[in-house]
């Protein structure tokens, strides 16, 4: 049995069983995770996870990563940002657009392997295992990574480690206290073991970051996918039915951005769910003292 990987605690309570895991939730900071960490049979295969078909991103994704990566602008020294399982690379791409030095690193060797034909200087496996020297990067990415790290902890201290002193971690993970959670609870798609094996609150977080070096955090909890909470409380719903938490999530965004009052409307929902800590994805910005 683990203890909570986000504060550290063993006081937790069980919430039932999921996939062959059992999911608990830890009684100090409230994060869930599971009793154990996946054996190798039961890890995600990235290798096959990543094919032509998903290593390309609808036109609306790359708009909202140009204004990401517009953030980063003011912690620009060194000029160089990494981008921690990269994916389809869109990070990178834009990245390189707005003038960095986009480095990537990814465990999944079809998504290396486009990288590095675009021309891209990316590693293939563990950050741990690249080695990177101390102080390095202006700005670290991990989009929807540290929900599926064995030893969190460990791979954090190591961005505070080749991140420069003031440079910006920017992270996002789920939300162990989003809306989706409170009413679907083990329901939830993205509570999905051996894929997903920790989602972490607001105040699991803070401690993790805190432990592993940075002293400026900052959080925001936005983004909502309604259509699944319908769906799970539709009348006459199959047991054995799956929701599609990904190409709803991306036609309800895309809908979303196509107006300029599409786009105000989703601000104002957004800055609603941070108010109220409602949102299902945490946002991390972090940094280390100069």
């Amino acid at each position: 049995m683990r203890s909570c990987p986000a504060c550290g605690g063993r006081n937790s309570r069980r919430l039932g069983e999921k996939n062959s895991f059992e999911i608990y939730s830890c009684r100090s900071c409230v994060s869930l995770y599971t009793d154990r960490v996946p054996e190798a049979t039961e890890a995600e295969n990235y290798d096959e996870y990543y094919c032509d078909d998903n290593l390309s991103v609808p036109e609306f994704i790359i708009g909202r990563v140009n204004e990401i990566v517009d953030e980063f602008s003011g912690f620009r020294e060194t000029n160089r940002l990494l981008d921690i399982g990269f994916g389809a690379g869109t990070i990178l791409d834009v990245a390189s657009q707005h003038g960095w030095k986009s480095h990537g690193l990814e465990v999944s060797k079809p998504a290396v392997d486009q990288a590095r034909i675009r021309g891209y200087e990316v590693f293939h496996g563990g950050l741990r295992e690249a080695k990177f020297p101390d102080h390095y990067f202006d700005v670290i990415t991990a989009s929807e990574i540290l929900e599926h790290l064995p030893e969190p902890e460990a791979d954090l201290r190591e961005i505070v480690r080749i991140l420069r002193p003031g440079g910006l971690f920017w992270g996002t993970t789920p939300s162990a206290r989003g809306l989706s959670f409170r009413l679907l609870k083990l329901n939830w798609s993205v509570l999905s073991p051996p894929e997903h094996i920790q989602l972490y609150s607001k105040a699991g977080a803070m401690i993790l970051l805190t432990k592993a070096g940075f002293n400026q955090i900052n959080f925001r909890t936005n983004g909502l996918n309604p259509m699944e909470i319908v769906d799970h409380f539709r009348p006459n719903r199959s047991t054995d039915h799956k929701f599609d938490r990904v190409d709803t999530g991306y036609l309800l965004n895309e809908g979303l951005t196509k107006s300029p009052s599409r786009k105000m409307i989703k601000a104002l929902l957004n800055r609603s769910l941070d108010v109220l800590g409602l949102g299902d994805s945490l946002k991390i910005y972090a940094q280390t003292n100069k």
